[in-house]
């Protein structure tokens, strides 16, 4: 297994955090030299705060880590594409690298343009696509079924 399917299933499993509090799950980690400096996943139902995405929960955890507000060296690993707002967020906070599992073909970042994220930022995408995928799609089809 490669760093990006190790790291990528530790967010997996912040995903599943999300998925048992009944939040839409997504789950992030923030790398900095092989370390995992920061974890989130979606509270937007807990907090009552439509901005608190895995990936903004993340940044600011990484950023209270390092007491600082760039996150250059750093890699988030993300379940799902990040929306146009955490885009926004990973692009402020010049993110190294982004990498995420399934994209997300109705608010992914990508529908609306690439060059959101900061220039510097490399991009990986499709770690674990199907599995990351697979969740976000099991848990809106219970919500229709219920």
């Amino acid at each position: 297994m490669n760093d990006d399917e190790y790291y990528m299933k530790l967010a997996y499993k912040e995903a599943e955090i999300a998925l048992e509090k009944d939040e839409i799950p997504v789950g992030a980690v923030i790398v900095l030299d092989d370390k995992i400096i920061a974890r989130g996943h979606n509270l937007t139902q807990t907090l009552n705060d439509v901005t608190a995405h895995a990936e903004m929960q993340a940044i600011t955890a990484a950023s209270d880590y390092l007491g600082a507000k760039f996150l250059c060296d750093c890699t988030l690993y993300v379940t799902l594409e990040p929306c146009v707002m955490c885009a926004g967020a990973i692009s402020w906070a010049q993110m190294g690298t982004l990498v995420y599992g399934a994209s997300d073909p109705k608010k992914g970042y990508t529908l609306f343009s690439d060059s959101i994220l900061h220039p510097k930022t490399k991009v990986r995408k499709g770690v674990l696509e199907n599995q990351c995928g697979e969740m976000i799609r099991q848990f809106f089809l219970s919500k229709r079924v219920n």
